[in-house]
C-alpha cells in the first residue's frame, strides 16, 4: 500500500493552482470539473508519478473552521521535503513566497514555514 493522493483544503483552487506551480514549482496533473468545484492535482517536477497533492476547496464549514483554527495557531498543514533548505529558502523568497519561519535546526531536521496565500501555512523541512 502507498500514497497516491494527499488532500490540502485551500480558499481558491485557481489562486492555489497558481500559486502551487508558479511559486513552488509544481506540475500539474489533473484539473477535470467535479460539479461546481475541480480535482486539481500537483506533482513533484522530480516525481511526476509520486504522490499527488489535491487542491481541495474548503467548502465544508469543519473545512473552513478546521483551516482557520491551525492557520491562527500557527501549525502547519503539510510538510513538504527538500534537499537544501538554504538554497531552497532563498529560491521561494526570491519568488515573492512570504516566510513566518526562517529555516530554523531543531535537533536533526532544519525547517522553515510560509503562507501558501490559500489559508495555510506550509512547513519546508531538511532531514
Amino acid at each position: 500500500m502507498k500514497i497516491v493522493v494527499t488532500s490540502l483544503f485551500v480558499q481558491d483552487q485557481d489562486q492555489a493552482l497558481k500559486f502551487y506551480s508558479e511559486k513552488l514549482g509544481f506540475v500539474k496533473k489533473e484539473d477535470v470539473p467535479v460539479g461546481e468545484y475541480r480535482w486539481i492535482t500537483v506533482v513533484s517536477p522530480d516525481e511526476q508519478d509520486g504522490t499527488e497533492l489535491l487542491l481541495e476547496p474548503n467548502d465544508h464549514p469543519a473545512a473552513k473552521e478546521y483551516q482557520s483554527k491551525i492557520f491562527a495557531d500557527g501549525i502547519p498543514a503539510t510538510m513538504f521535503g527538500v534537499e537544501d533548505i538554504h538554497k531552497e529558502y532563498k529560491r521561494l523568497m526570491d519568488n515573492g513566497v512570504k516566510f513566518t519561519m526562517e529555516p530554523t535546526t531543531m535537533g536533526h531536521l532544519t525547517l522553515a514555514i510560509f503562507d501558501d496565500t490559500c489559508g495555510n501555512l506550509i512547513q519546508i523541512v531538511q532531514k
